[in-house]
């Protein structure tokens, strides 16, 4: 029976890819505030800035590529039973043929109605305002904003306490509830930590990786294997 490894990602996973972090210094935040663009006043506010935003973050992400992390962590299924939990709203994990995504704050690549979260449809070009779900309610981003609840944080909770190695890329484990998952790793789970800028967790023991996603997952993959 193959071991359960749970990987959970952050914005440092994509980044190689060419898509904006919003905590570098060329990040996303330095050209757009999240009171604009990522809350559900935003959204009821200037509902067309905010679709403006997702639109350029939907061009963004179909010109990338999954990077050597993505298709390393996906080479991971042979050997170990993966689930990747990511913070990204990108398809990179799937692209490289990771089998189990959970995203925590959405996909771009999907929209929903404003009025039901049920109703989901995929989308690839731009949104408009004036497009309508078939309960007739405007259609707006699948994604979880700043202010909203994370529906998918009970699933997250039950892989993350069946995790044997607990594998954390690209986070800053800052952004709450999503960080708060660390709470639920079992006590004696070894946990692996990659990131190019390091903040050491609280008093369990960690094995910590300083390094970019590629780099540090050619490390992890020595490491696991």
């Amino acid at each position: 029976m193959k071991k359960k490894v749970v990987v959970f990602t952050g914005a440092g996973m994509s980044a190689e890819s060419g898509i904006q972090t919003f905590r570098d210094g060329n990040g996303l935040w330095n050209n757009f505030r999240i009171e604009e663009v990522a809350t559900p006043l935003a959204w009821h506010t200037n509902p067309s800035l905010v679709l403006e935003f997702y639109n350029g973050r939907r061009k963004n992400i179909l010109d990338a590529k999954p990077n050597e992390a993505h298709f390393e962590i996906a080479k991971l299924e042979d050997a170990f039973d993966i689930n990747v939990i990511t913070q990204n709203i990108d398809d990179l994990h799937e692209r490289a043929g990771s089998s189990n995504v959970l995203h925590l704050h959405g996909e771009i690549f999907k929209m929903r109605s404003e009025a039901d979260s049920s109703l989901v449809y995929p989308i690839r070009n731009d949104m408009q305002l004036g497009d309508r779900a078939e309960d007739g309610e405007q259609l707006r981003p699948h994604i979880v904003w700043f202010g909203e609840e994370v529906p998918l944080m009970e699933p997250a909770i039950q892989i993350t306490m069946q995790a044997e190695v607990f594998i954390v890329i690209g986070s800053s484990l800052v952004v709450y509830p999503a960080a708060s998952l660390l709470n639920y790793v079992p006590s004696h789970v070894q946990v692996i930590v990659i990131d190019k800028r390091l903040q050491k967790i609280g008093s369990r023991q960690v094995t910590y990786i300083e390094e970019a996603a590629t780099e540090g997952v050619t490390k992890l993959r020595r490491m696991l294997l």
